[in-house]
Formats: structure tokens, C-alpha cells, sequence
């Protein structure tokens, strides 16, 4: 399954909380922790200034209480929660699968199964809800579909075309 995790483990950046403008990104790569910080003001003295940047091993960030105070006060606790398991190295594998991966195990599964896999998380929300999801199901699972409906279900969306023509409202399984 480590072949399966990036050099990079997660990113993200945004605007720190108010009155300051300043911004923020954190990166998590395999080995450390890396906090690039820019001041955003008006003031002279702060304009052309280089972005400050804070770099420590997964050991030292789970020391480092106020590293951890910034994180979760820019980003939220529940980045912060998420980073600090990075640090320990508890990877999701489930969220790190490839989206081709992902949706071959998803063709395995009933329908009514993937609503609750839909609820998983945001990532298999999406893939869940996808027009290639929707695409393998129409193609795998429905034996009247034909290659005359090919080009309908590419103007109406797959999904609209499952629902349309190949679902039986009121049966177990699809």
C-alpha cells in the first residue's frame, strides 16, 4: 500500500483569520511539515518582504504546541487533527486510491451499496455522483442499453439516462 503514497501527503492554503490578510499554506510531505507564511498589509515596510517559511520532521511538528496552534487556527481543527495523524503515520489508503481504482471497486458493488459509500466522504461523494460512474453503470449493469443510446446518454447525462430508462422504481436491486 506505500506505493500508493505521493511524495506530498496534503496541501492546502488560504487566508489566515481575521483582521490580518496575511496568507498560508501547509504541506505535508512523506518526511516533514512545511509552513510558508506572507504578510499581506499596506504598510511599506511590508511590501517586497520574502514569505517567511517553517520547516520540521513529522516528530518535531508533534511536539511543536505552537506549530499546532497555528495550524489549527488558520486552517481549523479538523486540519489540524488530520495533520497531526499524517505525522503519526496513519494514512487513509481508502481516500489515496486512484479515481480509476476507486470506480472499478465501485462497479462491484450494488447500487444501494454505493449511496452509502456516497457518504463516505466529499472525494467519494464525487465519484459517486460522477458522469463516469454513471457511465460504467449504464454500460456494465444494463443489458437493453445500446450503442444507438450511446449518443442521448452523452447529451443528457448518464446518470439522467440510468434513472430515465434502465431503473425499476420499487425493485430490490439494480
Amino acid at each position: 500500500m506505500a506505493s500508493l503514497i505521493g511524495e506530498k501527503l496534503f496541501e492546502i492554503s488560504g487566508q489566515g483569520p481575521p483582521p490580518t490578510k496575511d496568507f498560508f499554506q501547509l504541506v505535508i510531505t512523506r518526511t516533514e511539515v512545511t509552513w510558508t507564511s506572507w504578510t499581506i498589509s499596506l504598510r511599506r515596510e511590508s511590501k517586497g518582504a520574502p514569505p517567511k517559511q517553517l520547516k520540521t520532521t513529522h516528530c518535531g511538528f508533534l511536539q511543536d504546541k505552537p506549530f499546532q496552534n497555528d495550524v489549527g487556527s488558520v486552517f481549523g481543527q479538523r486540519i489540524l487533527e488530520y495533520t497531526l495523524s499524517l505525522c503519526r503515520g496513519d494514512y487513509d489508503y481508502l481516500e489515496r486510491l486512484p479515481d480509476d481504482i476507486a470506480l472499478r471497486i465501485l462497479s462491484f458493488l450494488p447500487l444501494k451499496d454505493t449511496a452509502l459509500v456516497a457518504q463516505v466522504s466529499h472525494r467519494f461523494r464525487q465519484l459517486c455522483n460522477s458522469e463516469t460512474f454513471w457511465e460504467q453503470t449504464v454500460r456494465n449493469r444494463c443489458a437493453d442499453f445500446n450503442s444507438e443510446m450511446e449518443g442521448l446518454a452523452n447529451a443528457m447525462g448518464w446518470r439522467r439516462t440510468y434513472f430515465t430508462f434502465f431503473h425499476k422504481s420499487g425493485t430490490k436491486e439494480q
